[in-house]
């Protein structure tokens, strides 16, 4: 069985493609951004503002470490998102794309 050949350049080129890209990419740029700027406060934010960080919020517990804590749930909370708008946008653009290719 022959394997179908793909002009590529011309789906580089395709509508759905450009969108599909752009979409991706400006969501991906967005939230890595986000991301890495909440992930340097910490260290930033100990390092010039330790008495923010040495702030008592429950016992022991202070602001640092609910902040620290609180860069798992973020990730967390990124990546569902991220599935939820792929489920929603990327895979229906993708489907509409590859139903166009066959």
């Amino acid at each position: 069985m022959a394997e179908k050949q793909y002009d590529w350049a011309s789906i580089a080129k395709n509508p759905k493609f450009v969108e599909l890209h752009r979409k991706k990419t400006t969501f991906l740029v967005g939230w890595w951004v986000f991301s890495t700027v909440f992930y340097f406060l910490l260290p930033i934010g100990a390092a010039y503002a330790p008495g923010l960080f040495k702030i008592k919020i429950l016992g022991r517990i202070n602001f640092g470490y609910l902040f620290a804590l609180s860069q798992f749930f973020v990730s967390w909370g990124i990546a569902m998102y991220y599935a939820h708008v792929a489920n929603k946008d990327f895979d229906r653009l993708t489907r509409e794309l590859v139903d166009e290719l066959k």
